[in-house]
């Protein structure tokens, strides 16, 4: 039974872009593994290190919007759905404040100088990334603070979803671009620096989402 509301499918590609974006900027291991590749192996390679990583979060994605459409009468209750996204925030926040403290360059994946080739630099950063299934938590957060899954609408859940792969596919180009460019002052300190930023910028959003949604100063509609 369809949804008796309109769908803002502009709004739904903005959020799945900014959700897509938001998965993949923290440096943990593929974020690294692609800056590494980028510095060792060239551009081209640390970027198809973030499509393979692309690749599994949606994997992730779609199964946490799977699992919120099945309790969607639930969820759209106005109370249920004002303590979902304050749940929501507060795990965005604690994801902001895990990535600030985090030293990403530890026990990681060192990558070698042999390049290999595209498709198993892309491969390889899947499985490093399909091995961290914690990433559902995040999808789940997001997803609830920006009211993202409308379920019985695949059309335009598919275009969700899509915008989610072309936010990481953004954020990844844009990084190996940047790495690309600095490439001969940057080392571990540049890591843990853009890491920082990364969670300072997640904090201070989770928590102006944390406040709108606490005092009804805006929220994000089905």
């Amino acid at each position: 039974m369809p949804f008796p509301f309109q769908i803002d499918i502009l709004g739904l590609i903005l959020k799945g872009v900014l959700i897509g974006i938001i998965a993949s900027a923290p440096m943990g291991p593929v974020g690294v593994l692609c800056i590494q590749r980028t510095l060792n192996k060239g551009r081209w390679y640390g970027f198809v290190t973030g499509i393979g990583a692309a690749v599994s979060d949606i994997v992730y994605a779609l199964l946490s919007g799977l699992g919120m459409s099945f309790v969607m009468d639930l969820i759209t209750n106005p109370t249920n759905k004002f303590w979902l996204q304050i749940v929501g925030s507060i795990m965005l926040l604690c994801f902001g404040i895990v990535c600030f403290r985090a030293n990403p360059t530890k026990n990681i994946h060192k990558s070698g100088k042999k390049k290999g080739s595209l498709f198993h630099n892309g491969l390889t950063a899947f499985f490093v990334t399909f091995s961290n299934p914690l990433i559902i938590f995040l999808f789940i957060g997001t997803f609830a603070q920006f009211a993202f899954v409308v379920p019985n609408h695949p059309v335009e859940m598919t275009l969700g979803y899509s915008s989610i792969v072309l936010g990481a596919l953004l954020w990844w180009f844009g990084l190996t671009w940047l790495i690309d460019k600095v490439k001969e002052q940057f080392d571990n300190n540049g890591i843990l620096l853009i890491n920082k930023i990364i969670g300072s910028v997640v904090i201070v959003f989770s928590l102006l989402m944390l406040i709108g949604t606490t005092f009804n100063l805006y929220t994000f509609s089905y």
